[in-house]
C-alpha cells in the first residue's frame, strides 16, 4: 500500500513539473484533487449515516421507518453536494485556458 502510495505521488510530481514547463493551467491537478476530496467525504459521510442509523434502529426499532426516511434524505442531499463538487472539479480541469 506505501509502495503504491508512492508512486503515484512520484507520478504527480513529474505531471506537476510537465505542467510548469508547458502551457496548461496549473489548476488542473488542484482540481483533480479537490473533487477527489469531495467523493472521498461524500463516501464518509454517507458511511456515518447509515453507521448511526443502524445503531439507533438498534435501540429504537419502533421508529425504524423514521429513521429510515430521515437517513434516505441526509445521503441524497449529501450525494448531491458530492455530485457538485466534483462537477465544479471538472469544469475547472477541463477548462480552456
Amino acid at each position: 500500500m506505501l509502495n503504491l502510495l508512492l508512486n503515484v505521488a512520484a507520478q504527480g510530481v513529474e505531471h506537476a513539473a510537465e505542467v510548469a514547463s508547458s502551457n496548461a493551467s496549473p489548476w488542473i491537478p488542484l482540481a483533480a484533487i479537490g473533487a477527489g476530496l469531495a467523493v472521498i467525504g461524500g463516501g464518509m459521510g454517507i458511511g456515518k449515516i447509515g453507521a448511526a442509523g443502524n445503531d439507533a434502529i438498534a435501540r429504537q426499532p419502533e421508529a425504524a421507518s423514521d429513521i429510515r426516511g430521515n437517513a434516505l434524505i441526509l445521503s441524497a442531499l449529501i450525494e448531491g453536494v458530492t455530485f457538485f463538487g466534483v462537477v465544479v472539479g471538472l469544469l475547472i480541469a477541463l477548462k480552456q485556458v
